[in-house]
């Protein structure tokens, strides 16, 4: 057997992270065509159907599973020797919005640091437009934030955010008063996301608890306080999406856009990587 065409295997591994030829397509600034003839090929090599495909789903065949785990190991390997020659440390100050921090931090982390040991992280998190201030500052090299307002900035969509209305099981507003929200006040995007779908549903609401941070916000919610808005990756442990259960309206997703002016290939890699690591814990 011929030697297997790595981004045949990039491309396997992507779409099958992700569920998605197009998201695959995204993340490895491609397209799906492209994407779904690597994918063919690769099959054709190996003899093995390794996915099942429909109009709108992407899923693993047996044949697949078995495969993907020794394709990220060959990923990893062969990433871990490209990277040997780049011995020298490198410095990446990056920001992410609060909104999209959950529990998938630590294994992120571990990614960027098996794919590129000598890369030198600076995290900050914060609010999307602290962060886009910086950014404007040249204080970040990259950052990941839900869109701005101001759509003249030049970014690039990465995927969309999903939201959801989160609250402690059981939790109920009392009967003939507005729906308690806990928020992060009228400058954030969400919060008023979420009020312009109750107004426009016909349901009362009054702020209860004004906090800044996901993690605030989601400490009122945890706490029975009220109802929150948040992405249900950065919901607290112990709470659940009650906008069924409480009959509220659906919330638009929110568009995470990604900023940087980096063009190296090292410091790209590491923020593809990046990214496709938050599509996957969506």
């Amino acid at each position: 057997m011929k030697p297997l065409d790595i981004t045949a295997v990039r491309a396997f591994v992507t779409a099958a992270e992700l569920q998605s030829f197009t998201r695959a397509a995204d993340a490895l600034e491609t397209t799906q065509s492209a994407i779904s003839l690597r994918l063919g090929k690769l099959e054709a090599q190996l003899g093995r159907r390794l996915m099942e495909r429909s109009p709108r789903h992407v899923r693993l065949s047996a044949e697949g599973q078995a495969f993907l785990e020794v394709a990220r190991e060959l990923l990893a390997a062969h990433d871990r020797a490209v990277a040997s020659w780049d011995v020298e440390a490198r410095r990446l100050v990056v920001g992410i919005s609060h909104e999209l921090i959950g529990s998938e931090l630590p294994s992120l982390l571990r990614r960027i640091n098996v794919h590129d040991p000598g890369l030198r992280v600076e995290m900050r998190v914060g609010g999307s437009r602290d962060l886009m201030a910086l950014y404007d500052q040249d204080e970040l090299d990259a950052a990941w934030v839900l869109r701005p307002d101001d759509r003249r900035k030049r970014g690039k969509a990465v995927y969309s955010e999903p939201m959801a209305w989160v609250s402690v099981p059981g939790w109920r507003p009392v009967p003939g008063q507005p729906l308690p929200l806990a928020t992060q006040g009228k400058a954030c995007r969400i919060r008023n996301a979420a009020t312009r779908a109750l107004d426009e549903a016909g349901i009362a609401w009054e702020e209860v608890f004004v906090g800044r941070g996901a993690a605030m916000v989601g400490a009122a919610a945890a706490a029975g306080m009220a109802v929150a808005v948040l992405a249900p990756r950065t919901a607290p442990p112990g709470t659940v999406d009650a906008g069924e259960v409480l009959c509220l309206p659906p919330i638009p997703a929110q568009e995470v856009m990604l900023y940087s002016s980096l063009n190296d290939r090292r410091s790209r890699e590491a923020l593809r990587l990046m990214s496709l690591a938050f599509q996957q814990a969506r």
